[in-house]
């Protein structure tokens, strides 16, 4: 596999998988998702990689979440998959689990990625956030749907309506994530964690994804998702939402006007 945007690395049954644009703290543009996209068929695909390990480069972020600077430009011509945020958030049908090793910050669809893989090991110095309202958007890449799951909907609410930043200890706390490391040891955690996983059957692995996989669509999930890229189309009409992309890009405070 060979991309522009990732790097790839096989060890075994287990695929590395590195969002690879540390310069904009690994920020995902349309392109990016694409290859992620790809990356991802191409691992369901393959009959020898059972588990894989995603992470960021760089020392700072896991990823920054959407390259609101692309957006603002307008972007590639490209169309973006419809296999959501790193072509992971809307992907259902994948049997094979993903440990994310949170390297550093995960911010909106930073976070969401996470939250799309199976396992979230964390580095002592990753931080966890929802922020889109602070510039116009919501968390409609399934973090709506997913944290209100994973940690009770009080919770999950008073962090995406406030936006504000969690630790990653609080993070264990809220139920966030699985394991706390020093960023040392992250990697080497996650791999024994991937190793671990290597030891069961890869057959009851799949099957036991398979039935997770059809619990989120009885539970709706994937309809309210869908649900949510409709919302999203709808607010993206609004002034609200240009002044929050226009305001991050020019680094001012937002001059909300509610229409």
């Amino acid at each position: 596999m060979s991309y522009n945007y990732i790097k790839t690395e096989k060890q075994g049954h287990i695929l590395v998988v590195t969002m690879n644009r540390p310069e904009v703290y690994n920020a995902v543009h349309v392109d990016m998702h694409n290859e992620m996209a790809d990356c991802w068929d191409a691992f369901a695909a393959d009959r020898d990689l059972w588990v894989a390990v995603l992470t960021g480069a760089g020392e700072k972020a896991f990823s920054a979440g959407n390259d609101l600077k692309a957006t603002a430009q307008g972007g590639s011509k490209a169309k973006m998959t419809d296999r959501g945020f790193a072509g992971l958030s809307s992907r259902f049908d994948l049997e094979k689990p993903i440990i994310a090793a949170v390297n550093g910050f995960a911010m909106g669809g930073g976070f969401e990625t996470a939250l799309s893989c199976d396992i979230i090991l964390a580095s002592e110095s990753a931080k966890f956030a929802l922020p889109e309202v602070k510039v116009g958007f919501f968390a409609a890449a399934s973090g709506v749907q997913r944290l209100s799951r994973y940690i009770g909907r009080l919770a999950a609410q008073e962090m995406m309506l406030t936006g504000r930043t969690i630790d990653a200890r609080e993070a264990l706390a809220l139920g966030c994530v699985n394991e706390v490391h020093p960023a040392g040891q992250l990697m080497a955690k996650a791999m024994e964690k991937a190793e671990q996983l290597c030891t069961v059957s890869p057959s009851a692995v799949k099957a036991t994804k398979r039935v997770l996989n059809d619990m989120n669509a009885r539970d709706g999930v994937q309809g309210s998702i869908a649900y949510s890229r409709e919302v999203i189309a709808d607010l993206a009409k609004t002034e609200d939402f240009k002044e929050g992309v226009n305001a991050f890009v020019e680094k001012r405070a937002p001059n909300w006007v509610n229409k």
